[in-house]
């Protein structure tokens, strides 16, 4: 067998159901290796059987608590590469710190350079991840980012459910190409909601771009944090005259308190997310899809050296 022919698979203690998924799609075992904790709360990480010449492939959102799972990352990469793996990929379906990637106030750091930085310094060859919040930090690092969106996921999902007077809403200025990608591939009309930002973590909607009256909303985004952008949407969709029936999803359900009070909103028919970060509670009106097959399809491309912008349709 020559250098980098044999591909492993790891992961950490942040999503070891979806990392299980992508073994399983790609049929073979999740490497041997154990994450825990010294007594004094330091990450401990043992590799049970050799990595030498191997292509190596670490499974880890770097999602609640966002820094033990960064650490986990960070170890588990050294651990490989100080046991002499062929190559080294950090696969993050959700990149945790991608909010801080530039400074909006005077004397802020930019965190998410700093992971980069951090994830480099490890040893990591390259990184795999999905629907970062800002495309821009593929620029962050020297090495190789393969960006994967589950854009076309959602929109399967969408494009077998009834879409009468359906029309697709970007929930601010920034997300628009994506659901504008979104609104072609269900053939439905676009409208997008400006907002201002007041604080880091509060947005006021100002403007509602679009045609919405009589019409059944469907709101994507990259993340729902503490859905006060999905709540507030709502309400200025319902305002002008949309139909109480709204669809709202994301990528990755980072779900912070109030989020999940705030999404039993009456008008919300379906929420629909996918398995990047594990889902601690569900409402009743969740559906979660799962990812893994667009990640086991990116690792396999990416081992065998195939196109992985391939993958993509949407």
């Amino acid at each position: 067998m020559r250098v980098g022919d044999q591909l492993k698979l790891f992961c950490g203690t942040a999503n070891p159901e979806l990392a299980q998924e992508v073994a399983d799609y790609l049929g073979m075992m999740l490497a041997s290796g154990t994450v825990s904790k010294f007594p004094d709360g330091e990450t401990r990480i043992q590799l049970d059987e050799s990595v030498r010449g191997a292509d190596c492939f670490i499974i880890q959102s770097t999602c609640a608590p966002v820094n033990e799972s960064l650490m986990e990352l960070l170890v588990l990469i050294d651990a490989l590469r100080r046991a002499s793996a062929w190559r080294i990929n950090a696969v993050i379906p959700y990149f945790g710190y991608a909010r801080q990637d530039k400074k909006v106030q005077a004397r802020e750091p930019i965190t998410a350079k700093l992971v980069a930085n951090l994830l480099e310094t490890a040893g990591a060859d390259r990184v795999i991840t999905i629907d970062l919040h800002a495309g821009q930090i593929q620029g962050f690092f020297d090495v190789p980012v393969d960006h994967l969106t589950a854009l076309d996921i959602l929109g399967e999902h969408l494009k077998n459910t009834d879409l009468t007077d359906s029309v697709v809403v970007s929930p601010d200025v920034g997300r628009a190409t994506e659901a504008r990608r979104l609104a072609n591939y269900l053939n439905l009309p676009l409208g997008m909601l400006y907002k201002r930002r007041n604080s880091p973590t509060d947005t006021e909607v100002t403007h509602v771009i679009g045609d919405v009256k009589g019409k059944r909303p469907i709101m994507l985004d990259d993340m729902i944090s503490t859905a006060g952008t999905m709540r507030r949407g709502i309400d200025a969709l319902l305002k002008l005259g949309a139909v109480p029936d709204v669809r709202v999803g994301a990528t990755h359900a980072v779900f912070t308190p109030p989020a999940l009070e705030r999404l039993t909103h009456e008008a919300i028919s379906e929420i629909i997310v996918t398995n990047t970060i594990p889902l601690a509670e569900n409402n009743g009106k969740i559906e979660v899809l799962s990812v893994a097959p667009l990640l086991a399809k990116a690792i396999r491309n990416v081992h065998d050296s195939a196109s992985v912008s391939s993958l993509f349709t949407t």
